[in-house]
């Protein structure tokens, strides 16, 4: 077992700090932030241009490296080189807690594997800012981030969701937007609640809550601009309905043809069905050749 926790005050060498950035109003952030990117050794962002906007709000001249999702192989190799010389390093996002959708996990993999200490500096969550604006329950949630852009990918994605009963929040550019809303439409159902939240935290702020056919109708009039958070209403818990063994079968071999794994198949189809998961796999193995 690797014990790496600790948070001193100061920043120690050899570190690697995963700092949360503003996600829109620079007056959210916090003291420990605007300390520990002071006095790291190095600062890796995924695009130093915007890196560059908050250094010169602090004031601050520091080293940059270049840390993204076509470069990460290799620049994780140099960060691990560097925390190894004792070098401190702040990886940060654009804009919200680092990882959320961004790249760092192979980073923070291989930190944990090699012993090396860590640390979060917490902050803004576009994500979490959304959910407590939405109005939908915050005690379980789901985070799905962007979904696929691969049509049979995004349809396996979108057929989980259909019963998912927890709130769910969904990232997505602005020239993305319409078709996303028009496929929660199409699997979920207009009458489905949720919200679009757009520009976070800044001048322009925008939360809007209806169904999704609401939503739909809104952003036919209100062409997309800026950054976007879903958040939509989980499905309400229903009974499932009764089936005979016979439709059961079916309901699993129907996920399977659609791309289900079998055992996520098994689950679904049980569930769906009323009838418990060793049943149905023992109805199965039976009808098996």
């Amino acid at each position: 077992m690797t014990n790496i926790g600790g948070s001193g005050e100061e920043v120690s060498p050899g570190k690697l700090y995963l700092v949360a950035t503003p996600i829109g109003n620079l007056q959210d952030l916090s003291p420990r932030v605007a300390q520990t990117l002071a006095e790291v050794d190095y600062i890796a962002a995924e695009d130093t241009r915007e890196l560059q906007k908050l250094l010169n709000h602090l004031s601050l001249k520091k080293s940059v490296l270049s840390y993204h999702h076509h470069n990460r192989q290799k620049a994780t190799q140099q960060l691990l080189q560097l925390l190894h010389r004792g070098k401190s390093i702040a990886l940060v996002s654009d804009a919200g807690m680092p990882l959320i959708s961004d790249p760092g996990e192979e980073l923070v993999a291989a930190v944990w594997e090699q012993g090396l200490p860590l640390t979060v500096i917490p902050g803004p969550s576009a994500g979490l800012t959304a959910l407590t604006l939405s109005g939908f329950s915050c005690n379980r949630f789901v985070f799905e981030g962007f979904l696929p852009t691969g049509e049979a990918k995004r349809r396996l994605r979108l057929l989980a969701l259909q019963g998912e009963e927890r709130s769910c929040i969904i990232y997505e550019a602005p020239h993305r937007l319409a078709q996303t809303m028009q496929d929660l439409v199409s699997y979920l159902g207009g009458e489905r609640r949720g919200i679009i939240a757009r520009e976070l935290t800044k001048i322009y702020e925008e939360v809007v809550q209806g169904s999704l056919a609401d939503l739909q109708q809104h952003l036919a009039q209100t062409p997309p601009r800026g950054e976007y958070v879903l958040v939509i209403a989980g499905a309400e818990e229903v009974e499932p309905p009764a089936m005979s063994d016979t439709e059961a079968q079916e309901q699993y071999r129907e996920l399977v043809a659609a791309g289900w794994t079998r055992r996520d198949a098994l689950k679904e189809a049980a569930r769906r069905s009323g009838i418990g998961r060793d049943r149905l796999y023992q109805i199965l193995q039976e009808q098996s050749p």
